[in-house]
């Protein structure tokens, strides 16, 4: 049986400053992947980026874990973008953050209820994270 997961990462200098983002599909030891860079952007934008992108390099219809260690970034997706979308994307305590990349990657996600976005811990020895961790820094600093 083949064994799929995508483990996505973003990373910043400063919060704004340089960031890098990765994601890595990892297919029974071989993989693929996406990255890039902004010049000033925060973590926070490039770990949806991230997430944003990885879910790209998936055949609409594959069933698969997608994997992120940044819990804002899931918990976002996961529980907390259909409130404030029935609000017209505000908090109750005021304006959604980077509300053009939740509203994208909530919309990403929400098409795609096959793809398993599930938050995993940092530098805790998951290979493909550390990877994508490190491609995310790679493109940070170019």
């Amino acid at each position: 049986m083949k064994q799929v997961t995508i483990y996505a990462d973003g990373a910043c200098e400063g919060n704004p400053g340089p960031g890098g983002y990765a994601a890595v599909i990892e297919e029974d030891g071989s993989r693929r992947e996406i990255s890039g860079a902004e010049a000033m952007t925060t973590n926070n934008r490039m770990e949806l980026t991230a997430l944003i992108e990885g879910a790209r390099l998936v055949p609409e219809g594959t069933a698969i874990p997608v994997y992120s260690d940044s819990n804002l970034a899931v918990r976002t997706i996961n529980e907390w973008a259909a409130g404030w979308e029935s609000r017209g994307w505000k908090r109750k305590t005021g304006p959604v953050e980077n509300v053009d990349l939740v509203r994208s990657a909530y919309a990403t996600y929400r098409k795609r209820p096959e793809l398993d976005l599930t938050w995993i811990k940092a530098h805790v020895g998951f290979t493909w994270n550390e990877y994508a961790d490190r491609l995310a820094n790679r493109w940070r600093e170019s």
